[in-house]
């Protein structure tokens, strides 16, 4: 649904992102049909559109020629080379960079060569990254609207500080939007993970109700509810790594046993394989790559029926739980799985969490509730970022309004 204008001068940047947003969403609109969805009068969209077109932010797209025997409409489309942004997510496993147009389509791609433990190596990375990103895709810098970071939390918003990620030792009290901003001289934001993930989800068109769960070297929750993203009082939603879902499995680093978290490592996992006889023994659970390596090898297995699939269908058990008390106390749509690691695992994981959330969702004879995976990819975090910087740009926020 397209969000409503006002015809009060004073909110007139607000107005122009009403109508962005109102072409990006419908893709092709003519000033009527954007009259029509805002709420604007014809005169404030007339205005609208030729200082957007000035901009280089939307572009005309042919003529629509109506029922009648009037004038055809022009059609209104976004400039896909108007504007870019940045997006980095910083995963402890892997740091991707991209760098999307004004329609959210990826023009670039690059993953951070030299991954390093230590803070500083690592944003030197990804501020070359962020570079050679740029000039890959050919895009004039004075057009890179800024950065957008994805990281693990929890983080400091308003201070753009990385605080104590359990998945990162080495990382305490990190300013990376500055050192970053430092580095590369454009306007950085920082937000969590799954924020971002989510943030993703709805930019690309899937508002709605629903929770992105994201499963990489940890996992988190992102919140989407009523077509908003839902940050919470310090931008930390999502931090359900400590929910108990196997009081019989593994000691998490807070103390208890059975952390959601902890059992979806993908270190436990592996360890658990070994014991299985699905994997070789020997495996060094403290080397990030041996691990990646051997985890991609159990999904692989998993495929078949055996201790593989067996040890991915438990994890799906576990995952379900989660899913189902959050769906069921936040009344969602549904669930949709990304990150790192869902692309290995969602041949089978998919399937095993429909299965395991079969008659769980208490609102089913209301409406039903989708598991799904997202179309992104296992860029959906980096996406996420990117589209954060977009949406704070260029999406109609009444209380930005007077920032801009």
């Amino acid at each position: 649904m397209a969000r409503r204008g006002t015809n009060l001068d004073r909110v007139g940047d607000f107005n122009d992102a009403v109508v962005l947003d109102a072409i990006r969403r419908s893709e092709q609109l003519s000033r009527v049909e954007l009259a029509e969805a805002t709420g604007l009068s014809g005169q404030a969209i007339s205005n609208i559109a030729r200082r957007l077109l000035d901009a280089g932010l939307v572009r005309e797209a042919g003529r629509l020629r109506g029922a009648g025997l009037g004038k055809p409409r022009t059609l209104l489309e976004l400039e896909p080379t108007g504007r870019y942004a940045v997006g980095v997510h910083l995963d402890p496993s892997v740091v991707t960079v991209v760098l999307l147009d004004l329609t959210g389509e990826v023009v670039a791609r690059r993953v951070v060569d030299q991954y390093a433990d230590d803070p500083d190596p690592l944003i030197d990375g990804i501020a070359k990254t962020i570079e050679d990103v740029v000039v890959a895709s050919g895009a004039p810098r004075e057009r890179v609207t800024g950065v957008g970071i994805a990281a693990p939390g929890p983080i400091d918003v308003e201070r753009g500080v990385v605080v104590d990620p359990p998945n990162l030792s080495t990382w305490h009290l990190v300013p990376l939007r500055d050192q970053l901003q430092e580095r590369t001289g454009l306007p950085i934001i920082l937000d969590k993970d799954v924020t971002a993930a989510a943030s993703a989800e709805r930019w690309a068109g899937q508002g709605g109700s629903f929770v992105f769960f994201y499963l990489g070297t940890g996992v988190g929750a992102g919140l989407v509810i009523g077509d908003e993203v839902i940050r919470g009082a310090s931008s930390n939603v999502g931090e359900i790594g400590h929910v108990i879902v196997d009081p019989d499995g593994p000691v998490c680093f807070c103390g208890r046993r059975g952390c959601v978290g902890e059992a979806s490592q993908p270190r436990y996992l592996v360890a658990q394989a070994v014991r299985a006889g699905v994997l070789a023994g020997g495996i060094d659970l403290d080397d990030r790559l041996a691990v990646e390596a051997a985890f991609a090898e159990l999904c692989a297995s998993a495929g078949e029926p055996g201790a593989a699939r067996d040890i991915v269908t438990t994890l799906a058990a576990r995952i379900a739980k989660v899913v189902e008390d959050i769906a069921n106390l936040l009344d969602l749509d549904r669930v949709v799985f990304g990150g790192p690691h869902w692309q290995q695992l969602a041949p089978v994981l998919g399937d095993a969490v429909r299965t395991a959330l079969d008659g769980r969702f208490l609102l089913q004879a209301v409406h039903p509730f989708e598991v799904t995976g997202t179309a992104l990819g296992a860029d959906v975090g980096a996406i996420g970022a990117a589209s954060l910087v977009l949406d704070r740009t260029f999406s109609p926020n009444p209380s930005l309004a007077g920032e801009r």
